[in-house]
């Protein structure tokens, strides 16, 4: 189990003998570290990455945080194949302001691209440091040496100078001092020296997860512990008339109630009377209600309405149209889409000697200390946020929000801590969620059947409200008595974007448009969820693009090919293309479709291509995915078993997304608080899926934790369109309109 926190002292002894003074920054008079590859140019310490211990250990530190996608067991893979160490030998710490890199969050796919490169070249820059000292020491050459798990020898066996041959790591630990900037001047080793990494390796989040060992914050148990729940408004502006607090305060094993402004919390002895007191809280509370929400039936037509700030972020071939032989048109849309986690969000804090602790799932610890700083007015450096597992997400859910919750609630438990745990109404009603979306595209073909001109819109909020400089970013902080204002609504620019990811077409078209028509007005809480606007974006483009190939009449993925350039993009199509035996000339119209997406991640990560097959009941019109077999080129492959999972993964997800999920409301309420009216997909639903994996040990390694989502949903619609001849641009893709529609 997780223990607590370590005093300064204990901190201290347990460094070891590397370093006298332990920082994660440098020296006030230090470079900016403008140029450093990857986090090291915000993280510029080398003993801010990884120690060498005395007992056979390496310390090894990460800001990143596993949520599932196995980041974790790749960067040990990374780090011991640099240090030439067995992977056993590492200890890692990930995630906790009080001992780790400031990575911000780990999200878009930029573990691997940003963490794990910062780490690769600190641990060969460390790496060269102790093979220099091992030289002097061992009064031999440097090239003269060799590393195995540690232990440095002089490569010809001689008797050195000093009477010896052999030395290691820990030997010279308390001699070498990486309390220094990394100047990443030491190339990591090339490919063919990798004795682990491009290799498949077990997970090592995945034992306790299915022994039932203490994997999740929802495991840890602390001494003294208490549990909390809070009750929230029925709606978001509802305001709170009265309270009977005494009537909650009568309650067997009540230790706390909280009420700060329209913030309602209860902390009691044991959990199932924790639920007791919340659910005796929205009894003795009376709340007015307004309707605050938009109009439910045609929110895509509200959300145009508003006001949008215009950005062109992409304009080629001039102003005049070129003469068309065909032009087409069409909108697509997206709903509001939950996170939908199994487990709800959860978070323990404890106050002592004027400090609070937070064990939390938050996707980024630093930026989480940050807000709650701001929301408990505390000085930040007296806040320690450490990371534990939670219930995947992929996005910002209710993690930074449920820490506030338990903040507030150990604030008033004389130094107990206390654990809080979302309900499922909680997390369904009032997380943020996915913001809906509207994409409207114009293409014209010539007469060869080729794109001349390309008009991409893409209407949305924005897709980011995490923690963040400005404003305060948590729920909580919002209905206190002197409540802190959210920050407001960022765009994430290009060329990664937010709503606006992919919507810049990989193809080569000669004339195009995209335009990003920010709406800044958020009617309903959103943020984060996976691959952001590349979502809809992709689904559009991809659908778009099957249209434009049957007018051209031209095989889907001939005409995407005849449209690119870009090599890798042509061999993952290709790939993709032979794995799943496609046919140009399989039959449309019997019930049984088979669709193609593409797409480049941010079309600056991995590149995926997937073929989807579904059968379609002509009774129903429920759309059942039979199989998906995807091909990805994520650069150079750390875990290929941990690729395959993640895309696994994605493709699943985009599944559920496309076929089932959507948040439902009415002008007051959140409708979708359960299960039952927000389903997912369920197992026997989980389609066959195949994953065929492009390695290329000598590029970079790309993002690919979110390349499948928009691929997916394309495949899907365009498989629904050869198999029925209708063509659905809605997300999600509902029964209702194929029900007895074709055949």
């Amino acid at each position: 189990m997780i223990t607590l926190p370590l005093t300064r002292r204990r901190f201290g002894q347990a460094l070891g003998a590397l370093t006298v003074a332990f920082s994660l920054t440098p020296p006030v008079c230090a470079a900016t570290g403008a140029g450093l590859p990857g986090s090291l140019a915000g993280n510029r310490m080398l003993d801010a990455w990884l120690r060498i211990n005395s007992d056979g250990t390496v310390t090894v530190c990460t800001g990143k945080v596993e949520l599932g996608q196995g980041i974790l067991t790749a960067l040990e893979q990374i780090a011991a194949d640099e240090l030439d160490i067995a992977p056993e030998r590492i200890k890692l710490i990930s995630g906790d302001t009080a001992q780790t890199p400031d990575e911000g969050f780990t999200s878009g796919s930029q573990s691997i691209e940003y963490g794990g490169t910062a780490l690769r070249y600190a641990c060969a820059e460390a790496r060269d440091i102790l093979l220099k000292l091992a030289a002097k020491k061992l009064g031999t050459a440097y090239d003269k040496l060799t590393i195995a798990d540690g232990t440095i020898t002089a490569a010809d066996g001689t008797i050195t100078a000093q009477g010896g041959q052999k030395t290691t790591y820990w030997k010279l630990a308390a001699e070498v001092d990486l309390h220094r900037e990394a100047s990443a001047g030491v190339p990591p080793k090339p490919p063919e020296q990798h004795r682990l990494v491009g290799k498949s390796r077990p997970r090592i989040d995945i034992p306790a997860k299915v022994t039932g060992g203490a994997a999740y914050v929802q495991d840890i148990r602390l001494p003294g512990m208490l549990f909390g729940r809070i009750s929230r408004p029925p709606s978001y502006r509802a305001e709170l008339v009265s309270f009977d607090e005494e009537r909650v305060r009568k309650l067997p094993g009540i230790a706390a109630v909280v009420r700060d402004g329209r913030f309602l919390g209860v902390v009691a002895q044991r959990e199932e009377q924790a639920i007791a007191g919340r659910d005796e809280i929205s009894r003795a509370a009376t709340w007015r209600e307004t309707p605050s929400l938009p109009p439910p039936d045609d929110i895509y037509a509200y959300l145009t309405s508003l006001p949008t700030e215009d950005h062109l972020i992409s304009s080629k071939g001039g102003d005049a149209p070129p003469a068309a032989h065909l032009s087409l048109a069409a909108k697509h849309t997206r709903p509001y889409t939950a996170h939908a986690s199994i487990g709800p969000s959860c978070a323990i804090a404890q106050f002592a000697d004027g400090q609070l602790t937070i064990w939390t799932h938050s996707q980024g610890v630093f930026p989480l200390r940050r807000d709650l700083a701001k929301a408990l007015d505390m000085d930040e450096v007296k806040i320690r946020c450490i990371h534990a597992q939670g219930s995947g997400c992929y996005g910002h859910n209710g993690a930074d929000d449920v820490a506030l919750d338990a903040a507030l609630l150990a604030r008033a438990s004389n130094g107990r801590p206390v654990k809080v745990q979302w309900m499922r109404d909680d997390e369904f009603g009032w997380e943020p969620y996915g913001p809906a979306m509207s994409v409207e595209l114009r293409a014209s073909l010539d007469e060869a059947g080729m794109v001349i001109d390309w008009t991409h819109d893409v209407w949305t909020n924005t897709h980011t409200t995490r923690p963040q400089k400005d404003g305060c970013n948590l729920l909580a902080a919002w209905h206190l008595a002197q409540p802190k204002l959210p920050g407001k609504p960022e765009i994430i620019p290009q060329p990664a974007g937010g709503g606006d990811r992919n919507a810049i077409p990989l193809y080569d078209f000669p004339r195009q448009r995209v335009t990003h028509r920010f709406i800044p007005q958020m009617p309903i809480r959103v943020s984060a969820l996976r691959a952001l606007g590349a979502y809809a974006n992709i689904f559009a483009i991809e659908t778009f693009m099957d249209d434009l190939a049957k007018a051209a009449k031209t095989d889907s993925i001939e005409f995407r090919i005849r449209h690119l350039s870009d090599p890798r993009a042509i061999a993952v199509i290709k790939a993709a293309a032979t794995y799943s035996g496609w046919q140009s000339d399989m039959p449309a119209g019997t019930g049984k479709g088979r669709g193609f997406g593409f797409a480049k991640y941010k079309n600056l990560s991995a590149y995926l291509a997937v073929v989807v097959d579904v059968e379609v009941d002509r009774q129903t019109g429920r759309v059942r995915v039979t199989r998906a077999t995807a091909a990805i080129d994520a650069g150079q492959v750390i875990n290929p078993n941990g690729l395959v999972n993640q895309t696994e993964g994605g493709i699943i997800q985009a599944v559920s997304w496309t076929l089932k999920e959507q948040v439902r409301f009415t002008s007051e309420h959140i409708t979708s608080r359960d299960w039952s009216r927000y389903p997912i997909i369920t197992f026997p639903e989980v389609p066959e899926i195949r994953v065929t994996v492009l390695d290329r040990p000598n590029e970079r390694s790309l993002g690919a934790g979110e390349a499948a989502q928009g691929p997916t949903a394309a495949a899907i619609g365009n498989a629904i369109a050869h198999g029925t001849g209708i063509r659905l641009r809605d997300l999600p893709l509902m029964p209702d309109r194929l029900k007895g529609a074709f055949g």
